[in-house]
């Protein structure tokens, strides 16, 4: 509540009053203050025009303007809107370079990603990699022992995009590649999972020409003076075992592989894999006939030696490993995974070797994989053989 002390200053406050009613409203006033409003609500909320700030209304009489009067009003708010108007639009301008800036920041970060690596910029296959002709040898060592070994016809090596190129093993594949004229492509890792069928390619793949057993008996001259130790397997169809065995059979120094054709594993990828590129060095033989070549062997001095479970009987005699002592030429037979040795072929074993436990065992796992007898049964026979020089 206002208090007046005197009728004269209160009557100089009215004086003071009614000659502000009568003044013109600036129309610059007016418009500044409508422009800062906009300026302000903009700066304020750039990135939801959606917000609008509450603005109380007071309802006033229009007055009857005229036309000179619209004439001033338009001319002093254009002159204020050109002042005002680049502010905002500097605003808007820059707004935009930020969009603009994030998106080239995000573009950047794409490529430099693993998974922007893979999207547009990677070239696509050019070779039909499932041609009838080739294969795809994947993993680091068995395409690097595809290369240098020279058993395959290589075509193409197919490399993963990104920081697993610039690893040193990937690196050595390549220029193995390179140095025997071989096509280094770049694939995102899509490519690589489809050739290889989804499993661990480690980055690499090779189209390359198949490999398959050898047929034809080759002569081959004794690595050393002790008696040669051929492993014979019968039946064996699990990729994964046989290349378990193929490397532990190059590991422990065996002089030949030899396997049945009819009922066995061929040598795919698969097995090159499991068995750390060993297939790639080790030569397997392949007969139609064991029987025969079994025969053969025997007229020629060899003795051959079966397996059989710990618990087994039989009319043949049975030894276990660790008392077995390998004097003269010996063919080890290995049997497939579910009925071991065939009839023919254990008619014509001399000796049947086991592999004792350590322990009593639960019926069900009484016995061990073929792969991991093959390698106890091949470290004990080549020790006995270095034991008797």
């Amino acid at each position: 509540m206002w208090v007046f002390s005197s009728a004269a200053h209160q009557h100089k406050l009215l004086l003071l009053w009614g000659r502000r009613l009568h003044q013109p409203v600036s129309a610059s006033r007016v418009g500044s203050q409508f422009a800062s409003y906009h300026i302000t609500s903009t700066l304020l909320c750039p990135e939801d025009s959606s917000i609008k700030p509450v603005v109380k209304k007071r309802h006033r009489h229009k007055p009857v303007a005229s036309d000179g009067w619209r004439d001033h009003e338009r001319s002093v708010q254009s002159k204020v809107w050109k002042t005002e108007i680049p502010v905002l639009q500097t605003q808007k301008q820059r707004k935009g370079d930020v969009h603009r800036v994030s998106s080239e920041l995000r573009k950047l970060c794409l490529e430099d990603s693993p998974a922007g690596r893979e999207r547009p910029g990677i070239q696509k296959l050019t070779l039909d990699y499932k041609a009838e002709s080739h294969e795809i040898v994947f993993g680091i060592a068995p395409c690097l022992l595809a290369l240098t070994q020279g058993r395959r016809k290589a075509q193409k090596l197919f490399v993963k995009d990104g920081e697993v190129s610039h690893r040193a093993s990937v690196l050595k594949v390549c220029e193995e590649a390179c140095r025997r004229g071989v096509q280094v492509q770049r694939v995102s890792k899509k490519d690589l999972d489809t050739m290889s069928s989804g499993r661990v390619h480690q980055g690499v793949c090779l189209q390359a020409s198949s490999l398959s057993y050898i047929t034809e008996d080759r002569h081959l001259t004794p690595s050393s003076k002790d008696p040669p130790l051929w492993l014979v397997l019968e039946g064996i169809q699990d990729p994964m075992n046989l290349g378990a065995i193929l490397r532990s059979a190059y590991f422990l120094g065996v002089d030949r592989v030899a396997s049945s054709l009819c009922d066995s594993c061929p040598l795919t990828p698969v097995v090159s894999k499991a068995s750390s590129g060993a297939m790639e060095v080790l030569g397997v033989y392949g007969y139609e006939n064991l029987e025969d070549m079994l025969k053969l062997k025997v007229a020629q001095g060899w003795q051959v030696v079966g397996t059989v479970g710990s618990e087994a009987e039989s009319r043949i005699p049975v030894t276990q490993c660790s008392a077995f002592k390998m004097t003269k030429p010996t063919l080890l037979l290995m049997g497939s995974e579910g009925e071991g040795l065939s009839q023919e072929l254990l008619s014509l074993c001399q000796t049947l070797l086991t592999i004792p436990a350590g322990r009593d065992l639960f019926p069900g796992i009484e016995s061990l994989n073929v792969s991991v007898a093959t390698g106890i049964l091949l470290h004990s026979l080549l020790s006995s053989r270095r034991s008797t020089r």
